[in-house]
């Protein structure tokens, strides 16, 4: 490969390659200019081979435990790293099966083709005897004393070098390399003294280098995860009282709770509502928090986590709810157009989405209904598989519920529905939602947990503040 000056007023370069009797001008595959003592070559005009590892012959190959190592792309860790924690081995019979080119020598430099590539080693002498499969390219240096092997891998490394491989790959079910691009891959060939000096820098800095690399893949993490851990903090602070101030004027808490069972009871009385199994009632004496279940009062100090203002009051889920169920147990009768029929699927990104639902009968739909009735302004809970996910009913559509999906009806006047659902997302509900969902496989929080869990309810004028707070908040969050 040959270089020229255009001409005497320009320091650029023309360079011309011979292959065969025809010359050709290269310069547009060049990737970056080198100084005046540096050349450009291919890796195949410095290696007498440049082949791929191989299956033994035979067909199967029975892995062992010990015995002569046989390397995989995920065996060739990047750089100058061989990582033989998930070696296979092979044995001898096996090795020497192997066609006499993939078996490895000392100083061979290898790079991966097939599954994540451009990954790179160099063979030591330690590591010998090896073998490689046919993920693994071997490159075999004509003399690999007049190199740094170090330098050449920090050359396959540089990022240029591995965009000109990479961006070759053939497409397949596997990406790969073919050894035709391996061999054509440029290689910036600076005097040996200066690879040696190249290395030494290299080595002197990479300490500094790696301690850069954790810090940069912190701040990544960290810039993926804080919208979302911001987010939590802010329901976290609203469900405590903290996003906004308490106003005196406003009805406390526990008259609104007041209200809500004597409306329960209403209800209960002309036989519209069943009666709580285990109704519950939370009350503070001298500060400390109890309950009375059953008729039988108990501390439930070790349960609360944070204080919450005078105005707020603590009570179970169940309490404010005029109705928890959950849709129909049994699998319906699908049909091509109806009503929709809503499952854990179509609620689960927190909307609730008709575009994928199947449907059922009308006829179905009115039987389902008188016991699951799903209205506007209710909330749907995901309860089975993905739990802990509401969904505030923002339609006059009807449709019907699958069992993996819970409907939370209340007052709306008395309860707001977006603090609920605001709420029922805060880390105090889904710590709850997390520790009682039970199972293997497809998860399930009964109905029992959800009506047991512990929230923190507000004035009902303060939840509307509260809301609108986390409105004006959530909008930069999103912007993050």
């Amino acid at each position: 490969m040959k270089r020229y000056r255009k001409d005497a007023y320009n320091s650029a370069y023309t360079y011309c390659e011979q292959i065969g009797k025809e010359i050709r001008d290269i310069s547009d595959e060049i990737p970056f200019d080198i100084p005046d003592s540096w050349e450009w070559c291919r890796l195949k005009n410095i290696s007498v081979l440049i082949t791929k590892g191989t299956t033994p012959r035979g067909g199967n190959v029975a892995y062992l435990n010990q015995g002569i190592g046989f390397l995989r792309a995920e065996n060739v860790a990047g750089m100058d790293k061989l990582d033989t924690s998930k070696m296979n081995y092979i044995d001898n019979e096996t090795h020497n099966n192997f066609l006499k080119r993939s078996i490895l020598c000392e100083n061979d430099l290898l790079i991966t083709i097939a599954g994540t590539l451009g990954r790179t080693a160099i063979v030591r002498k330690e590591d010998l005897p090896l073998n490689a499969n046919q993920a693994v390219s071997i490159v075999r240096l004509v003399n690999s004393f007049e190199y740094d092997l170090m330098y050449l891998i920090i050359a396959l490394n540089a990022p240029k070098i591995q965009k000109l491989l990479t961006e070759q790959k053939k497409i397949t079910a596997i990406p790969n390399l073919t050894l035709e691009i391996i061999s054509d891959c440029f290689i910036p060939l600076p005097p040996l003294a200066e690879q040696k000096r190249i290395v030494a820098k290299i080595k002197e800095l990479l300490p500094y280098i790696e301690q850069y690399e954790k810090s940069e893949t912190q701040l990544s993490a960290l810039n993926e995860t804080f919208p979302e851990m911001l987010k939590k903090s802010i329901l976290q602070e609203a469900v405590q009282g903290k996003l906004v101030p308490q106003d005196p004027s406003d009805e406390p808490a526990g008259v609104l709770l007041e209200r809500i069972k004597a409306e329960k009871q209403r209800l209960i009385k002309d036989g519209k509502i069943k009666k709580d199994k285990h109704e519950s009632v939370i009350f503070t004496r001298d500060k400390i928090p109890y309950e009375i279940t059953d008729g039988k009062e108990r501390c439930i100090a070790d349960e609360v986590p944070f204080d919450i203002p005078e105005s707020w009051e603590w009570c179970r889920l169940g309490s404010i709810l005029f109705k928890l169920t959950d849709g129909t147990h049994s699998t319906p009768k699908y049909i091509e157009n109806g009503i929709p029929f809503i499952s854990v699927k179509d609620v689960s990104t927190g909307k609730l989405d008709f575009s994928n639902c199947k449907f059922i009968s009308e006829n179905e739909h009115n039987e389902l209904y008188e016991r699951c009735d799903p209205e506007y302004g209710d909330i749907l809970l995901t309860k089975v598989g993905t739990t802990g996910i509401p969904v505030v009913v923002d339609t006059n559509e009807k449709f019907s519920l699958f069992v993996s999906v819970a409907l939370l009806k209340f007052d709306q006047s008395l309860i707001y529905n977006k603090y609920l659902l605001h709420l029922i997302n805060s880390p105090l509900v889904q710590k709850q939602a997390a520790e009682n969902t039970k199972g293997v496989g497809n998860k399930n929080w009964v109905m029992r947990d959800i009506a047991n869990t512990l929230i923190a309810i507000p004035p009902i004028k303060e939840q509307h503040r509260i809301v609108a707070k986390i409105e004006e908040l959530m909008q930069y969050c999103d912007k993050l």
